[in-house]
């Protein structure tokens, strides 16, 4: 067998990620700029890069010159920058716990859970999250193995930015992945990875970027509510805000798309996104309710895909 008769798949996802973007890959990817696959465009800059399915689909496929990835969540960038410097080490503590969880019965398993969440929010009073320790790596294979086996694969924070996400009951999760995460590192190491606000990405855009927006969805309903990916959430007046660093990217000359729900999904006298983007194309298309409690509602809605080009 030679060498590249076997290749290993393209990066993807590692975590489960409410409101990712797996599912819409094809609808977005129709609607790049033309400036990207002619190469014009060299610079990706993603603020929410949340489970990342957009970023790692558009760098497998295109040969950016710089990447720049954002993300509020400091846990979420916690992990990315494990990845990233310490693949090996993350893996091999991954192993150990996946180990653990696939030999025990399922008494074993949620004993098993419920421990680790605890020492993951004990432990988050000592962890520095601007400078890099060792100890961040067992952080990582902590996270990774909550998201893998909780309900719903959630990341969820209540307010003193606590995981408190319960037992998921699965039966054979995959909580290791060794040759994606190798796969993911690789990626990583040609981006840049930047903790923070929405905002801080101002001065990597210039007329030659692609940016792609994917906020946390506004609540189309009161049941389908999931905005807690931090602590804080994300009000109407962050998606004000946002709109507002669309307009100032639009006039650096960068590419920009955006998606969001679409609130006349369940209020067609809602203009909220139309009153906000006015000046650009909105587009809506159909998509699943994939995080809702009631499976009921986990039914066919649309979504906003909203850029400043045609």
């Amino acid at each position: 067998m030679t060498k590249d008769s076997n290749p290993a798949p393209p990066a993807h996802p590692f975590l489960k990620w409410a409101g990712g973007k797996t599912q819409l890959l094809r609808q977005l990817s129709q609607r790049l700029p033309a400036e990207i696959k002619n190469g014009e465009i060299t610079n990706y800059v993603e603020p929410f890069v949340g489970g990342g399915a957009v970023f790692f689909s558009l760098t497998n496929k295109f040969p950016f010159k710089t990447r720049y990835i954002f993300d509020l969540n400091e846990e979420l960038i916690l992990v990315y920058r494990v990845i990233k410097k310490s693949t090996d080490k993350l893996i091999h503590e991954l192993d150990f716990l996946e180990s653990e969880y696939i030999s025990g019965s399922n008494e074993d398993r949620e004993r098993l859970f419920y421990s680790v969440r605890d020492l993951f929010n004990q432990k988050k009073q000592g962890i520095n999250f601007q400078k890099y320790d060792p100890g961040w790596v067992t952080r990582a294979a902590y996270c990774i193995f909550l998201n893998r086996t909780c309900y719903n694969g959630l990341f969820r924070m209540n307010r003193k930015g606590e995981f408190n996400v319960p037992f998921g009951k699965y039966k054979n999760p995959r909580i290791l992945n060794k040759n994606n995460l190798r796969e993911v590192a690789c990626i990583l190491n040609k981006t840049s990875i930047i903790p923070g606000d929405f905002t801080g990405c101002k001065k990597y855009v210039d007329n030659k970027t692609f940016v792609y927006l994917d906020p946390p969805y506004r609540p189309i309903s009161t049941t389908s509510s999931f905005t807690a990916y931090s602590k804080d959430g994300f009000s109407d007046k962050d998606q004000d805000r946002l709109a507002g660093l669309f307009h100032e990217l639009d006039k650096k000359g960068a590419k920009i798309m955006l998606s969001n729900s679409d609130p006349r999904s369940e209020n067609p006298n809602d203009p909220f996104f139309e009153e906000l983007y006015s000046d650009y194309t909105i587009e809506r298309v159909p998509a699943r309710r994939i995080i809702n409690c009631n499976g009921s509602d986990r039914g066919q809605i649309n979504e906003l895909i909203i850029t400043n080009y045609r």
